[in-house]
């Protein structure tokens, strides 16, 4: 028999972004529980050992552990329920989530709103059509990393990595502590999609070369991959294969983007961005659909797990507001758009009214002693001078909304 569970805040996911989203939907007067299909809280930062979490949040370095570790410290201590093991089958428009877990067994979680943290999945060899055999030893590097860092197993001992995303990064470095020669990465860029810092300490640190504006044209080796061919790719990106290169390998670490896991959204009738792949949102986190809330991973792609958590608490909170009944907009909605060298701004539209919203953005390019400008029709909001700006690296920047008279638009000059 189906049981039928209520809630005020049903939170999908318990990675940083859910977990941040729980707490603070609890102290702001809601009943919450988080659904996790994991045999824990804390996601992808279970795996990921490494330093350079928490600088901004908690105000000290830690690992992923640890940072995951005082989140899931604090959601134990608060009344948040938590299902473990728990896969969400269904997410309708009346806020209604149809759930497996080994302790509710088949279950219906009536909620008053709904919070998306599901986070994102890695692209595969599929996913970006990679030519050649099917050997053994390609993965994926956040599967790599946890078979290194959660198994225990080394994957290969000669390297070659594809794309400059932060994890593949950091695995790069990883591979090399534990004894593998990390030969080569490839981009396919003309600039890498990492953070700069991670450039430096996981790459330059360690003697480890990355050819920029290349790409792999096919791989070789049954029943284990041997090697790999190579070559520049020209304005099209597209390669030229006269200039295609072999190189001998046993691995290949895929780190070629992320999407975000929006699969329950099928047939929900909400507005998703296609550049971002998540949902549009407002200044609260609240997609097209009244009470279902999105954030971190699942909404758009971020570089550091402090803005996730950030981000969350707006998303929380402002379902457990709604949930109390209480307003949550002002007198209206303006849309928010990017262009000229922006690639994304979010959120992409927000309420008139007092008080400061913080927008986020990417760029589309390297671009470097540039102005961002956020304006209406009538009037320039903001101007920000930057001396870099780079697709890795997320920007923000503040918008007073009492100044606000009509849509906005975020653009660069150069």
């Amino acid at each position: 028999m189906m049981r039928d569970l209520y809630f005020d805040v049903a939170i999908i996911g318990g990675g940083p972004a859910g977990m941040a989203a729980a707490l603070s939907a609890r102290k702001t007067g809601a009943s919450v529980v988080i659904l996790e299909r994991d045999v824990r809280l804390g996601g992808i930062l279970n795996q990921c050992i490494h330093q350079g979490f928490g600088l901004h949040y908690f105000g000290e370095e830690m690992t992923g552990p640890e940072y995951a570790d005082r989140f899931r410290k604090a959601v134990e201590s608060e009344d948040i329920t938590v299902m473990l093991e728990c896969m969400v089958l269904a997410l309708t428009k009346d806020k209604t989530v149809t759930a497996l877990s080994p302790t509710q067994g088949l279950c219906k979680i009536h909620a008053k709103a709904v919070v998306l943290a599901m986070g994102c999945r890695e692209r595969t060899a599929g996913a970006i059509a990679l030519a050649g055999t099917r050997p053994a030893g390609i993965y994926t590097a956040g599967m790599a990393q946890k078979i290194c860092n959660i198994d225990g197993y080394l994957v290969g001992k000669e390297v070659v990595i594809l794309g400059s995303g932060d994890i593949g990064l950091i695995m790069a470095r990883r591979m090399t502590t534990e004894g593998a020669k990390v030969k080569l990465v490839l981009e396919l860029m003309p600039y890498s999609s990492g953070l700069k810092r991670n450039i430096v300490q996981c790459l330059d640190d360690y003697g480890i070369p990355i050819k920029y504006s290349h790409t792999i044209t096919r791989v070789v080796g049954s029943p284990r991959l041997t090697g790999l061919y190579y070559a520049p790719v020209g304005k099209d990106r597209k390669p030229v294969l006269e200039q295609e290169q072999y190189i001998s390998c046993d691995t290949l670490l895929l780190s070629v983007g992320l999407i975000p896991e929006n699969d329950l959204l099928n047939g929900l009738d909400v507005e998703m961005s296609p550049v971002t792949q998540g949902a549009v949102v407002d200044e609260n986190r609240m997609t097209s659909v009244e009470g279902i809330f999105s954030c971190g991973n699942v909404l758009h792609v971020h570089d550091l797990v402090d803005n996730v958590s950030e981000e969350a608490e707006i998303a929380g909170r402002s379902a457990a507001t709604y949930t109390l009944g209480a307003a949550l907009i002002g007198d209206g909605f303006v849309s928010v758009t990017a262009k000229d060298g922006v690639r994304y701004s979010l959120p992409q539209r927000i309420s008139k009214g007092e008080g400061k919203v913080r927008i986020f953005f990417r760029v589309g390019d390297v671009y470097k002693n540039c102005k961002l400008i956020a304006e209406t029709a009538s009037e320039q909001l903001v101007s920000k001078k930057f001396m870099v700006l780079a697709p890795g690296e997320m920007g923000s920047f503040e918008i007073d909304r009492s100044r606000i008279d009509g849509d906005v638009t975020v653009r660069l000059e150069v």
